[in-house]
């Protein structure tokens, strides 16, 4: 689920925040159902029939620059599912996959554990107490957030997930991080390892002079 909540896409009206709320992941059965990959907290809420959605999807579409509107929502086999206006058969349905939905959002309004991406830029990024970054910005695709840290001359990514970034402070303007190795520092070469035992090795098989 994404962790963050305001990125707009370029056809969308100016001065207005939108909250991603969704993506279209598979027609499911034969009368225009949709298979929803949910990036909300509340689909109850947002999913209720007579919304209306923004949709992110290439220029080649016949859907660019439309909005659709929820017909119906369900769960089912523990898989959400949505309806929609106009969608009324598979084909139609295919022809929507991967779409992105997107709705207006209040400035003041929330998801729980999730933030607006102006909220994140310029935290400071902190690992074992120390601060070893700056948030720049924020990458967003399908499967999971990005935060592009700068620290020093290097651009990192770091996966918005709770088990690398389990804590986001924005009052105290900071992020708490606990990256796998290899994030934020480069690895032993496998070969300097190598040479490394080998030296140790032969230290300890060289003669002792006594």
């Amino acid at each position: 689920m994404s962790r963050t909540t305001d990125v707009v896409p370029q056809d969308t009206p100016q001065g207005k925040n939108q909250l991603r709320v969704g993506r279209l992941v598979k027609a499911h059965g034969l009368k225009g159902g949709l298979k929803l990959e949910l990036y909300t907290d509340n689909p109850e809420r947002r999913f209720v029939t007579g919304a209306e959605f923004t949709l992110q999807v290439p220029e080649a579409s016949p859907w660019h620059g439309k909005t659709i509107t929820v017909r119906e929502y369900r769960v089912m086999n523990g898989n959400p599912v949505a309806f929609f206006d106009d969608v009324d058969d598979r084909t139609a349905a295919e022809g929507l996959v991967r779409a992105i939905l997107w709705i207006d959002q209040d400035v003041d309004e929330t998801e729980d554990d999730a933030w607006f991406d102006h909220q994140l830029v310029g935290l400071d990024v902190v690992r074992d107490g120390a601060v070893v970054g700056r948030v720049q910005r924020i990458e967003h695709f399908p499967a999971q957030d990005l935060l592009i840290v700068r620290s020093g001359d290097t651009e990192i990514m770091v996966p918005f997930v709770s088990a690398i970034v389990p804590t986001v402070d924005v009052p105290a303007g900071r992020v708490i991080v606990t990256p796998p190795p290899g994030l934020f520092e480069e690895l032993p070469d496998a070969d300097d390892e190598s040479a490394a035992s080998d030296d140790s090795v032969a230290a300890e098989d060289s003669p002792v002079a006594e």
